[in-house]
């Protein structure tokens, strides 16, 4: 399995056909600055993450690391799960930025950069904090709409906020009767105050929408207060009918292709492409009516986060819904970003038994055998290494004495070492594994988590500066508590976010497939 120089890479990278570009360092490694295109899948968790992500074991796979060895593993790792077109890039991250190619900062990159060039090519009408606050003072009739997932609309919204998920507002349209009333979308930031209000525009055509502009955080910037832990309501009860004429009519103005399960089939069975299956409906509905060949996929989290779900550019993406929708919206999105989308609707008379044959099922992970925590602690008095895999700030916040925090990447020479592993159990099989290879004369796992720790009257350290900022290579310090009052992480956020169209090169812009639009007609003008 030879290395790739960085130049043989990008090329690869941009060419046609499908191609996963994997990154394998930690969170935090990731999040400080990566190729554009790489998908993050940490080492940590390799395993039990790249089914997923690439489910065609014969796809081309490039691999990422910081040029520390980790790539060369996880490839021999990879080659073991029967992935048969493996390579990495010699020198990895540093010498992809040698190469005079950019390292990017932060996450979800091609999500992020799609809404900033649907905001440049289409004309995205949008409104400040402002007009916003002026409008809410003077009693101005409008729907105030929080496209975010339901867990963050409580974190903090703008007040008098209403939590409606991307793709949600046009499915529900007819329980809402807006009436001529302007709708403004709003997320934390910019992309999905974007890509929820063009969405909504292009979805319900002659509705007044608008995109709050740089969402809660720019609310907080111009000095007005957000509203904290407010309870996300259900969801209004939908006009089947009425959703599935709007789909209908979306699908022939953007030529969508609706397909059925005799189509979806052979669609997966095609041996030279990647197909993924994703059901785009709010995740209660698809908690109530689970079906296990769909994965849950909201469509407004699945075009904010493509990167979570999707491991291969240039796949093919079946889109599952009950009126098909959120799935034609979703299908349009990811047009735009690449991707060949097909909508595959009536998720609720699907048989229960039916199952689209794409990918293989994931590997077993055996967990080392178990022992209590206050085992583990005399234990480790006794000599024996006790490592704590739980999350750097985890650790930090508190610990087993004794233990020291690891990482799979970063495991320490253990020949001849009885180990004893804290942490969940895909951290702790996955790593239990490399430490056997290493040598390790036995490997338990320690039950339980800190609050069961404390529960059961151990004593737990804390280490506030342990691990070094440097050496939590699981935790992304970038701009990390800019939802948490720090309105200087909040304007180095947005600046990120209006920085990274300026950033792309040729290449990397080539990648959109924008359609030919103009959004200021759709908003009957009304910009502010």
């Amino acid at each position: 399995m030879p290395a790739l120089d960085p130049q043989e890479a990008k090329r690869r990278l941009h060419a046609p056909g499908e191609i996963a570009c994997l990154d394998m360092r930690e969170h935090g490694q990731y999040g400080e600055g990566h190729p554009f295109l790489a998908v993050p899948c940490p080492y940590s968790r390799l395993e039990a993450l790249v089914g997923a992500l690439v489910p065609r074991r014969d796809v081309p796979v490039v691999l990422i690391d910081e040029g520390d060895g980790v790539a060369e593993r996880a490839a021999t790792r990879l080659a073991a799960m029967g992935y048969g077109r493996i390579d990495w890039i010699d020198g990895g991250a540093p010498a992809w930025a040698a190469a005079g190619y950019t390292l990017f900062k932060g996450v979800n990159l091609p999500s992020k950069t799609l809404g900033e060039l649907v905001e440049e090519h289409w004309h995205v009408p949008a409104i400040g904090p402002d007009i916003l606050d002026s409008w809410l003072e003077q009693g101005r009739p409008l729907q105030l709409f929080d496209g975010r997932s339901a867990g963050e609309y409580t974190k903090m919204t703008i007040p008098g906020s209403r939590s409606f998920p991307n793709g949600e507002v046009a499915h529900r349209w007819d329980a809402l009767s807006p009436g001529e009333a302007p709708v403004v979308i709003n997320c934390a930031g910019r992309t999905r105050s974007i890509i929820g209000a063009a969405g909504l525009a292009l979805m319900q055509p002659g509705a007044v929408v608008l995109a709050l502009e740089n969402g809660t955080q720019g609310w907080a910037l111009s000095g007005r207060a957000l509203a904290y832990s407010s309870a996300a309501g259900p969801l209004p009860q939908i006009d089947r009918a009425a959703s599935r004429l709007r789909a209908d009519a979306f699908m022939r103005t953007h030529a969508i292709a609706r397909i059925d399960r005799v189509a979806a089939e052979g669609l997966a069975e095609d041996p030279g492409r990647t197909t993924y299956l994703l059901d785009t409906r709010d995740p209660a509905e698809h908690a109530a009516t689970p079906h296990a060949a769909a994965v849950s996929a909201p469509g407004g989290q699945l075009i904010q986060a493509t990167d979570h779900w999707i491991g291969v550019r240039r796949a093919r993406v079946i889109l599952a819904d009950d009126t098909g929708l959120r799935a034609a919206l979703a299908a349009f999105w990811l047009r735009q970003l690449g991707y060949e989308t097909y909508v595959l609707p009536d998720i609720e008379s699907w048989p229960a038994d039916w199952r689209l044959p794409v990918g293989e099922p994931p590997p077993d992970f055996v967990a080392p055998p178990a022992i209590s925590a206050g085992e583990a602690f005399a234990r480790a008095q006794a000599g024996d290494l006790l490592l704590d895999l739980r999350g750097s700030l985890a650790y930090r916040a508190g610990h087993l004495p004794g233990a020291a925090w690891s990482i799979r990447p970063r495991l320490p020479a253990v020949a001849g070492r009885r180990v004893l592993l804290a942490g969940d159990e895909t951290a702790t099989a996955l790593a239990s594994r490399d430490l056997a290879e290493g040598g390790a004369t036995s490997v338990h796992g320690v039950t339980g988590d800190a609050s069961e720790w404390r529960a059961a009257g151990l004593g737990l350290d804390s280490s506030p500066d342990a691990p070094a900022d440097a050496d939590a290579i699981d935790h992304l310090f970038f701009v990390h508590d800019r939802h948490d009052g720090n309105l200087d992480a909040a304007r180095r956020y947005l600046a990120w976010e209006l920085g990274l169209v300026a950033q792309l090169d040729a290449d990397e812009r080539g990648e959109y497939r924008l359609d030919a639009l103009d959004l200021r007609t759709a908003c009957n003008g009304l910009t502010s």
